[in-house]
C-alpha cells in the first residue's frame, strides 16, 4: 500500500525540500515510477494539479492503476511491477 499523503502536503504551494534517487525497488518506488512516467513528481503533485482526493489503485497490489497526464491523455498500468531493475535508479524520491 502507498503511504497516505498527509493533509499538510496537499497545499497548493508545497515544494519538496530535497530529492534522492531510488537504489532498490519497492512498492513506493514502483508508484513513484508510474507518477514520473505520466509527468508528475509524485502523488502530492498529481493531486495538486488534477484536484483529486484519490488516485485509482489496484486493490490486490496497491499500485497505481491509471493516471491522467497534463495533456489529459490517460496512462493505464498493469497490476504487476512495471519498473524494471534498470529503471529503478531513474526514479526520484522527493522529501517534503
Amino acid at each position: 500500500k502507498m503511504p497516505k499523503v498527509s493533509e499538510v502536503t496537499t497545499k497548493a504551494d508545497t515544494k519538496p525540500k530535497s530529492m534522492h534517487r531510488a537504489k532498490i525497488w519497492s512498492d513506493v518506488v514502483e508508484n513513484l515510477y508510474r507518477f514520473q512516467q505520466a509527468g508528475y513528481r509524485d502523488e502530492v503533485e498529481y493531486k495538486q494539479v488534477k484536484q483529486v482526493d484519490q488516485v485509482e489503485c489496484w486493490p490486490e497490489t496497491g499500485f497505481v492503476k491509471k493516471l491522467q497526464r497534463k495533456d489529459n491523455t490517460f496512462y493505464y498500468y498493469n497490476r504487476q511491477r512495471e519498473c524494471e531493475d534498470k529503471d529503478v535508479r531513474k526514479v526520484k524520491i522527493y522529501v517534503y
